[in-house]
């Protein structure tokens, strides 16, 4: 029997390299990888014109749909991209000195629904104690003016000051000005590195961020892998097969990674991380299924819940389709 063709659309990252190289190849699928390093791209291909078959996706807007009942994709518990985000709080120092600065002024964020801009809330509210309630948000392109992409995201539950950035300047324009105080989200602005009143909240991100994972035990995800209705209802083994496939290239690309005799990245001090990694994650920062992720996982439905983008809780196994059988 031939292999079933499957277009399968993700960025580039090391945990995927395998699959687009054709070293590992998931069984009974013909995989044509589409690279696309811009993740936006992909989402709003998908979600406005369902182009791939299978494909990277954001993991708010998965759940968002799946919420209201109008979702084109089933998910795997893949997560091939997640990021802590104590560094992503920048501000506008002549404004913002501590967190609690926050509460009550016009913060810039790519996409209110974004998934790094609810972990970013989330963490906000629930371990750094700021009052969310006050808050406009300002909505655009971080490092350009406009909009950011061209989404098609489900409806806000609930009322919230959004703002969409109709002037002629960048969200980073804005913050150098002082128009907005802060920009949460998946971007860093070009400011940060151009002007001196624009910074970190937080310069010591790195270390805040092993403290939240040892409390919490969170590493945010941004986005998962869903596989189009159609192709997954005619060829339901395609979602064991991809789930396998995936497993395995990650795990060459830990095996590569942790070869000694040589760097693989341009990371001086790669030996010493990956140890630093040992000891945090247990030997595996990057775990996939649902149960070594449910804190981040449930964290992440409950910021959607209080932020007005879901009715309400979901249990996190409804919202992936089986991956062995």
């Amino acid at each position: 029997m031939p292999a079933l063709p499957i277009t399968f659309a993700c960025s580039l990252y090391d945990r995927v390299l395998a699959l687009q190289t054709g070293e590992i190849k998931p069984d009974g699928i013909d995989l044509n990888f589409l690279v696309m390093d811009n993740p936006r791209q992909i989402f709003d291909r998908m979600n406005n014109r369902l182009e791939f078959d299978a494909c990277e996706m954001s993991s708010s807007e998965f759940i968002s749909r799946y919420a209201a009942k109008k979702l084109p994709y089933v998910a795997l518990p893949v997560f091939v991209s997640r990021v802590f985000r104590h560094g992503f709080i920048v501000v506008n120092r002549k404004h913002v000195t501590s967190i609690k600065d926050l509460a009550g002024k016009r913060i810039g964020v790519p996409l209110y629904t974004q998934t790094a801009a609810l972990f970013v809330r989330g963490l906000m509210q629930h371990d750094l104690g700021v009052d969310l309630s006050g808050i406009e948000w300002v909505q655009g392109a971080v490092n350009e003016p406009g909009a950011y992409g061209n989404p098609s995201v489900m409806p806000v539950l609930k009322p919230v000051k959004i703002t969409p950035n109709q002037s002629d300047k960048s969200l980073s324009e804005l913050l150098e000005s002082g128009e907005i105080q802060a920009i949460i989200g998946s971007n860093l602005p070009k400011a940060l590195n151009r002007h001196p009143d624009v910074v970190r909240l937080f310069p010591d991100y790195r270390a805040r961020e092993q403290d939240y994972f040892r409390r919490t035990r969170i590493f945010p995800i941004m986005h998962l892998i869903v596989i189009r209705n159609d192709v997954y209802e005619r060829n339901p083994f395609v979602a064991t097969s991809l789930y396998n496939a995936l497993n395995a290239a990650k795990d060459r690309a830990w095996e590569k990674m942790r070869f000694s005799g040589t760097l693989r990245y341009m990371l001086p001090w790669l030996p010493d991380d990956i140890a630093e990694i040992d000891e945090l994650f247990g030997g595996d920062c990057w775990p996939y299924g649902v149960e070594p992720n449910r804190p981040t996982l449930e964290a992440l439905v409950t910021y959607m819940v209080e932020e007005g983008l879901i009715p309400e809780h979901i249990a996190i196994e409804k919202l992936f389709v089986p991956t062995s059988g």
